[in-house]
């Protein structure tokens, strides 16, 4: 009897935490880009800046669909250190994320932002192809993710070049 009840809690327990893992990492990107606005609002920008007001709607489209990506794969079949290795990409690719709004908005630095934007890039690529050797519809809920991210890869090259 008790191993039936364990098993919803379990099964309850990966998309909390998968939820709280990436809905932390936007809480602190957030945190880290919003005292920073009035400081962005004073750099040139290219015609294909968003609104403002687009920037938190996408992040957390996206990290809703990570947190549902990360459920997808942990439910799927498939061995256990490939799991592991797609999971710890995943959390790299969250880090690396926190660390682009720590470099572009709180130091204030958009030529090392443009570094850490395209690694988190290639973390992103990586771990799509790693969660789809597990789950192809996991991997697909992060492809928003990843053009979201080339898109703001080039948004950040195009503030590069317009304010050195």
């Amino acid at each position: 009897m008790r191993a039936a009840t364990s098993q919803p809690m379990q099964s309850l327990a990966v998309p909390i935490a998968a939820a709280v893992a990436c809905f932390a990492a936007w809480f602190i990107g957030g945190a880290l880009t919003r005292p920073n606005l009035e400081w962005y609002a004073t750099l040139a920008k290219p015609g294909f800046t968003p609104p403002d007001a687009a920037f938190p709607i996408a992040w957390i489209i996206l990290y809703s669909l990570m947190a549902v990506s990360v459920w997808m794969l942990w439910r799927a079949p498939g061995d256990p250190a490939d799991k592991r290795l797609a999971l710890i990409w995943f959390g790299v690719q969250l880090v690396v994320g926190v660390l682009w709004s720590f470099v572009f908005f709180y130091m204030h630095n958009v030529a090392l932002g443009l570094g850490v934007i395209l690694v988190y890039l290639i973390d992103i690529v990586i771990t799509i192809v790693l969660f789809d050797r597990i789950s192809r519809p996991a991997a697909l809920m992060l492809v928003p993710l990843a053009l979201w991210v080339c898109f703001a890869t080039g948004l950040n090259t195009a503030i590069w070049m317009l304010n050195s």
